[in-house]
């Protein structure tokens, strides 16, 4: 039996959701920070297992959906410079600019490329040493460490022609902010890809400061319900705990090679989140070591940025005071084929997976 296998098992997901319609006295709602576990619960039915009184609320828990518009339009701007290769994830070719999207850029001849890794633009700045290669690095703390090794590796090599924008966040600081921007939250369903790099105590001023529970979770179905009964079990009982549901995958200290790697290359800096605004020590810029890898010197002038289009909500299901089926855009203006917003863009969007599991119905 694989090891993923004993976390899928039907007898073992109803088990454990009967124990949280026991636990379950009070009305709670829960908050599934990563876009991951947004997908796993509804291609698992997972709600529908729950108790009425267990809310799940969507977070900011995409890496393409919370890059702001001006980060988009920054990358817009370079890729439109001239001898300039973009390398970038397929997920942001689609995500609309003030103007366009990166997929328009390409179609109107710049020369865009979609990669799977920053090693595969690594490899296309070794192979076109005339043209500046600049890699979009979008991801929290479960990509950049890939990032920082690169750049390292950049560096010792020599190729001066490689250059990385960096738009990685950090992702604890961001809790703290949606809960002081009034997000109503009781407990939180904590991403174990990122916990396998800073581990859980970075969870931990969530739990003391401001009361509020932090499970990680595994992204298997039986993981994500379990992850649930602990966040139950310590409302019910009045604590406020940060606990590891995947033990098998997260240690408290997190991952020291991978966090020694990008303290190397970044320091933290103040980031703008979609939806919720500039958040203090969650963005990633490269250190001064590094400045000759930076896309962002590269930038000549400043970069202003038009508003959302009218009626996307992506802020609000960002901050999860929206469901994506109460936006009047939902299916209908908005759907992936033609994204307004990020939301509907990325394959862990919550929009996108509404429309893909939910429909087209809007609340």
């Amino acid at each position: 039996m694989k090891l993923s296998s004993a976390f899928r098992g039907s007898d073992l997901a109803r088990n454990i959701a009967e124990n949280i319609k026991k636990a379950t006295r009070r009305r709670w709602n829960l908050m599934e920070f990563c876009g991951t576990h947004t997908v796993a619960i509804f291609r698992h039915g997972l709600r529908s297992m729950l108790p009425a009184g267990l809310n799940l609320v969507s977070g900011p828990g995409c890496p393409v959906c919370v890059t702001s518009r001006r980060d988009i339009d920054r990358i817009l701007h370079l890729a439109g410079m001239p001898g300039v290769v973009t390398a970038t994830y397929g997920d942001m070719m689609k995500v609309p600019g003030s103007g366009m999207s990166l997929a328009e850029k390409r179609a109107r001849g710049a020369d865009v490329r979609v990669v799977y890794s920053i090693t595969d633009a690594l490899e296309i700045a070794r192979a076109n040493p005339s043209a500046r290669v600049i890699f979009v690095a979008v991801g929290f703390e479960t990509t950049a460490p890939s990032t920082a090794a690169v750049i390292r590796a950049a560096a010792l090599e020599g190729v001066d022609n490689f250059h990385v924008l960096s738009l990685h966040k950090v992702t604890p600081p961001v809790v703290g902010a949606l809960i002081e921007g009034g997000t109503e939250v009781d407990g939180f369903i904590c991403p174990g890809h990122v916990c396998s790099i800073i581990g859980s105590r970075p969870l931990e001023p969530i739990a003391r400061d401001y009361g509020k529970p932090c499970v990680i979770a595994g992204f298997e179905p039986a993981d994500v319900l379990q992850a649930i009964l602990m966040l139950v079990r310590q409302l019910e009982d009045g604590r406020s705990e940060v606990e590891i549901e995947y033990t098998r995958g997260v240690r408290p200290e997190g991952n020291p090679n991978a966090l020694a790697a990008m303290n190397e290359v970044f320091r933290k800096v103040t980031a703008e989140w979609r939806g919720i605004g500039e958040v203090e020590a969650t963005g990633l810029k490269l250190r001064d070591e590094f400045a000759s890898f930076d896309a962002e010197r590269l930038i000549d002038r400043e970069i202003v940025s038009e508003p959302d289009p009218p009626g996307c909500r992506c802020g609000e299901v960002l901050r999860g005071e929206l469901a994506p089926t109460g936006c009047a855009l939902f299916g209908a203006a908005c759907t992936p084929e033609n994204p307004v917003g990020p939301c509907m863009v990325s394959s862990e969007g919550s929009c996108a997976t509404y429309y893909q599991y939910v429909g087209r119905q809007r609340t």
